[in-house]
């Protein structure tokens, strides 16, 4: 009986569990020069990666506007899925963050390029994002070919497949 059970138990860990072995990327300062934009209202944003600021309503897609913070656990768990997902979809679908709340943009910026992140992210020092986007982060819009905002996903991003399905649905993009 006991081999039996020790066997059991040996499958179960066996199969069970894989060892992956992640290898890091390094991530990039983008320039917001790619961004499609249309005329905004909203108080124009500094681009960490340079180029002209840019007003949050005046992105128009097919894009999701991921806003996020260093200081955020959620936030971080979601960038390898944003990252996966913007490799897949080859640039039909524009990814650009937003950090907020943040002290400063050389803490944005080493962030950045230490956590793989590979789209251009806007700086939002004094917070004007707020009234627009509200309080919590994560949180991502996804904006159509017109600008207009067609979803809002509260919270992280828990896979790849999740963004996929989402962007599927919401802006009819494979």
């Amino acid at each position: 009986m006991k081999r039996i059970l020790v066997g059991a138990a040996l499958l179960v860990l066996l199969t069970s569990c894989s060892i992956t072995k992640t290898v890091p990327i390094k991530g990039e300062v983008v320039s917001c020069e790619t961004i499609k934009l249309k005329s905004g209202q909203t108080p124009p944003l500094e681009c960490l990666g340079g180029g002209a600021p840019i007003a949050a309503d005046a992105i128009v897609g097919p894009a999701l506007i991921n806003v996020w913070g260093t200081w955020c656990a959620p936030c971080k768990q979601e960038l390898p899925h944003l990252a996966d997902f913007l490799q897949k979809s080859d640039g039909s679908v524009q990814v650009i963050g937003i950090a907020v709340e943040e002290k400063s943009q050389a803490v944005v910026k080493k962030f950045i390029e230490s956590n793989g992140m590979t789209w251009p992210v806007l700086y939002d020092k004094s917070g004007s994002t707020r009234a627009t986007f509200g309080m919590g982060v994560p949180v991502t819009w996804f904006i159509d070919e017109t600008g207009e905002v067609v979803h809002k996903k509260y919270g992280p991003f828990n896979s790849t497949e999740e963004i996929e399905l989402a962007v599927a649905k919401y802006l009819g993009k494979p």
